[in-house]
């Protein structure tokens, strides 16, 4: 059964390299055997736990040492956007690491910077972290620690290890040896070592609102002549603009904001995290983090760094995507032409197929950069074993079996995946069956084995074939709108001789609701280019024209109901505990917590992996291509 491709923007054939000849390898002598340890299957999801970078993480303060009593992790996302895909992999780090030790990861949002902080991120991420399977054991907020916060900034300058500082940025940047000229020597802030009380009064002056943003900051006094620019005096407290100050959790009490370098490590303390887990851009932050909890005597939290997953070939930054939505390059943040993790939800991707992809990469300290199409082959292999199979037909074309009666009735089983816990269902076949137009041509070719005049191809599933004897075109536009066929029914019972070929269909079975229409948005990469930012005229002048197809009058069989009915497919990660909840809780909690239309995802046989989109209604079905069945080889 061959697969059906959509039309493409071709690539320019690549030239073909010469390689050299393979030299024979010298044999090596024989090697005695060792007893090997047992190393985790390559599909169990919990391997980047079990050996590698993090199984190292565990073992420089575990349980078993009697270091801890019981790993704690956090994550700890800024609410001031939407979470995209190089999240997915810190969110399953963190969660996956406490759960594999039999710990609790706490959802802590980072909301110490008032601008650009909304209620909706709060609720996307939440939304985010539990549709990806996991459930934190406390959602904390920076901001619930303002109060302590403060009183430890306090302490800090009570111990002469920070002041207040009223450079300029200019001033801070030469301080520190940038600026024009780059390279000079470092030096001290001319306030540096003013008096402990001085600096306490004016700590406690910018708390009172006497300086306006950018008049006053506190910076912690950390060693100058270290090579890591983190212990250059780094700030802890600042002012923002004042139509920033009002915060979305404390309202109009503080005009001064701590800082992340301030913030991250005490609230890591205060909460008593074992293993603070992030990127490698805080590596050289490590140093500080650490000073700071020595300087002020509290607990101190183990930091390590791991590599961030980059993906290619598309946008993730906040301003770009804003600007996206606001020119209508896309339909917003949930797009599922985007990589914002609601849009990859939209877009129909299991949250299972995310987690299986972050495990798939593995987790080293090294940055991972992934082009797109290697994420699709990952979500294609995942969906080829979870999902069930239905025919679909995008652009129908009539075929009339004119040898048929026209009240024919055959009901045809078919199953719906390979495997049989799936189960199967029964379709009409009749007198009249819809298509693909790419399975007909006008005038047959030897190396062509669909449908065209005098061939004999096979409907799936169905007992005989049919052959074309003739069709119909629209005289206006000259496109084939009906073929006439024959059903290969053999009159003396033998069998019939099998074809070469098979097609898929559905039928017009009204009383049986068959066909159900539908419009199918099929998704190609938003972007032409692996690098959009590097476009000479800007990201926006790499934007692809061809980045969605749409087919209006697409045609399913009757099946779909079932599928719907089924639904979450698979019933996986979040969507399975939205769906256990769906069953036990109350009405109000159920209807709540019910999966979105996006979980009814199913394999449109010979097409593509499909999923209902949000925006369908009783009366118009919309369907998201998630993934073609294999990668396209004109893909741009």
């Amino acid at each position: 059964m061959d697969i059906l491709s959509l039309p493409v923007r071709p690539k320019p054939p690549k030239p073909q390299k010469q390689k050299p000849p393979k030299q024979p390898k010298p044999a090596n002598p024989p090697k005695a055997k060792r007893q090997e340890t047992a190393k985790p299957a390559p599909d169990d999801p919990q391997m980047m736990f079990k050996v590698g970078f993090l199984c190292d993480v565990y073992q420089e303060r575990s349980i078993e040492s009697g270091a801890i009593d019981k790993v704690i992790t956090r994550f700890p996302p800024e609410p001031n956007g939407f979470l995209h895909i190089g999240h997915s992999k810190a969110i399953a780090i963190n969660f996956g690491f406490a759960k594999q030790y039999g710990g609790d990861c706490y959802l802590r949002f980072d909301d110490t910077n008032p601008k650009g902080e909304e209620e909706q991120y709060f609720v996307a991420i939440e939304e985010m972290v539990k549709w990806l399977g996991f459930e934190p054991r406390r959602v904390t907020y920076s901001s619930d620690n303002f109060d302590r916060l403060y009183a430890l900034a306090e302490a800090l300058v009570e111990r002469d290890r920070a002041y207040v500082c009223h450079c300029t940025k200019g001033e801070v940047i030469a301080q520190r040896g940038g600026g024009e000229g780059e390279g000079k020597p470092r030096y001290a802030c001319p306030h540096r070592d003013r008096p402990i009380a001085e600096s306490l009064a004016e700590f406690r002056a910018m708390r009172d609102g006497k300086y306006e943003a950018g008049k006053a900051a506190l910076r912690m006094k950390q060693n100058l002549d270290d090579g890591n620019p983190q212990m250059w005096d780094l700030f802890a407290y600042r002012i923002p603009e004042k139509e920033y100050r009002r915060h979305h959790r404390t309202g109009d009490k503080w005009r001064i904001y701590p800082t992340y370098d301030f913030t991250h490590c005490l609230c890591d303390s205060f909460e008593g995290i074992t293993h603070s887990l992030c990127t490698t851009e805080f590596e050289l932050s490590r140093v500080s983090y650490e000073w700071l909890c020595d300087e002020l005597e509290v607990y101190k939290p183990m930091q390590r760094e791991y590599g961030r997953l980059n993906v290619s070939g598309t946008v993730l930054s906040k301003r770009k995507i804003i600007e996206l939505v606001n020119k209508g390059y896309v339909r917003g943040w949930d797009d599922p032409r985007l990589y914002t993790l609601i849009a990859l939800r939209r877009r129909g991707i299991p949250p299972g197929a995310i987690l299986s992809f972050v495990n798939e990469l593995g987790v080293t300290k090294a940055t991972t950069n992934i082009e797109l199409h290697r994420f699709e082959t990952s979500v294609r292999r995942y969906l080829e074993v979870t999902v069930p199979r239905l025919m679909l037909v995008l652009e129908p074309l009539t075929v009339i079996i004119d040898d048929l009666d026209d009240d024919h009735l055959e009901m045809v089983e078919v199953p719906f995946s390979k495997n049989p816990a799936y189960g199967s269902h029964t379709i009409p076949f009749t007198k009249t069956v819809y298509i693909e137009r790419g399975d007909f041509r006008e005038v047959d070719a030897d190396d062509y084995f669909r449908l065209a005049p005098g061939k004999t191809v096979g409907l799936l599933k169905v007992p005989f074939p049919i052959t074309a004897t003739s069709f119909e075109k629209d005289p206006s536009t000259g496109q084939v709108i009906t073929v006439h066929a024959k059903y290969e029914k053999p009159s003396d019972g033998s069998a019939p001789k099998k074809p070469k070929s098979f097609i898929h269909w559905v039928a017009s079975s009204p009383t049986h609701n068959s066909p159900i229409k539908a419009t199918v948005r099929a998704f190609n990469p938003l972007f032409k280019s692996n690098n959009p930012a590097a476009h000479p005229d800007g990201f926006l002048a790499d934007i692809n024209p061809d980045s969605e197809q749409i087919f209006p009058h697409a045609m399913m069989e009757s099946g779909f109901e079932e599928i719907r009915q089924r639904a979450p497919w698979p019933a996986e990660a979040g969507e399975r505990q939205l769906a256990d909840a769906d069953e036990t809780d109350s009405a109000t909690k159920a209807h709540q917590a019910t999966p979105g239309p996006e979980s009814i995802r199913f394999q449109g046989m010979r097409v593509a992996y499909f999923c209902v989109d949000r925006e369908s209604t009783k009366d118009d079905l919309i369907l998201n291509r998630i993934v073609s069945l294999k990668e396209d080889v004109g893909k741009v």
